[in-house]
């Protein structure tokens, strides 16, 4: 494993102040004295509350890293340069291979086979040095651990857990995702649901117009799916009385009136003569006009 070495205290400066400024932090003046400032930034701190303040904390020994000190640091933990050695045999570490467990780092000599942690795929240690997976507490060495369905190396990729397997993107894909009604390939992301059924939302289009429903209004005949306008127009039977498109579900005509073969709006089904509405009430029809049964032919 490789690891980053930064002398002094990271991405700060530190120098004598010969100008007069004061501590960002306990306002004591700086002239004449050790200061630190951090980069990019315009605040000046003295050495005792750049410890205090910012300085990281020594994963070994729990107390800061000064201004003044050698600092190293990898995957987010830091040591003095002096701290930084074997957790078991104390060996200093730097410059030298090493394995970090649960933030102890170990060398190369103390990670036997009876130390190390082993590899789940082929279950031999896994040394300092090795390139490695961790996932759930278990670790693999990076080239075991593969893809349950084809096999190919995972390694530090994307992948899907499911339970003691794992999947790599374009196998969890084909085996888990939900499969397009219509293309009959696997949705990765998105999609939509009608009638317990899942589509991509480019393949729930109009059948007419070719335009995607998705989040639109839209009517289903024969398996055929419809926005309201191509309804209208290509498929929508017409009203007898006003001869509009009969819309059943978008709105003022949802009733209709069916008589032999032909079909009214529920409000154009209404006495030739008087006009009174005739929807679920009794009419005659004579000479192809309809009429009240009050009213005379």
């Amino acid at each position: 494993m490789a690891f980053h070495r930064h002398t002094g205290p990271g991405s700060y400066t530190v120098g004598t102040m010969s100008e007069h400024f004061d501590c960002h932090y306990c306002r004591n003046p700086l002239q004449g004295k050790k200061y630190v400032q951090k980069e990019g930034q315009g605040q000046h701190c003295c050495v005792k509350c750049f410890e205090k303040f910012c300085a990281n904390t020594c994963t070994e020994c729990k107390k800061p890293v000064g201004a003044n000190s050698k600092e190293l640091h990898f995957k987010n933990c830091y040591w003095h340069d002096n701290c930084f050695r074997c957790f078991k045999c104390y060996t200093s570490l730097v410059n030298e291979p090493f394995m970090l467990r649960e933030n102890k780092v170990w060398c190369s000599n103390c990670t036997t086979a009876e130390d190390a942690p082993r590899c789940k795929g082929c279950f031999k240690p896994i040394i300092a040095g090795d390139q490695n997976v961790e996932y759930n507490k278990m670790v693999w060495h990076k080239d075991c651990f593969t893809c349950s369905q084809c096999k190919q190396v995972i390694g530090s990729g994307s992948f899907f857990p499911k339970g003691d397997e794992f999947y790599c993107v374009s196998c969890h894909e084909h085996k888990f995702a939900k499969t397009c009604a219509k293309c009959k390939n696997p949705i990765a992301a998105g999609g939509l649901i009608y009638q317990e059924q899942p589509w991509h939302s480019e393949c729930f289009i109009c059948s007419n117009c070719k335009k995607q429903l998705d989040g639109k209004r839209f009517t289903a005949v024969e398996d055929q799916f419809y926005c309201v306008e191509c309804y209208k127009e290509c498929v929508a039977k017409k009203c007898a009385g006003c001869k509009n498109p009969i819309t059943a579900g978008f709105g003022r005509g949802t009733s209709v009136v069916n008589y032999e073969d032909e079909s009214w709006h529920a409000y154009c089904f209404k006495c030739m003569k008087c006009a009174r509405g005739l929807a679920n009430k009794r009419f005659v029809c004579h000479n192809g006009k309809i009429y009240c049964d009050e009213c005379p032919k």
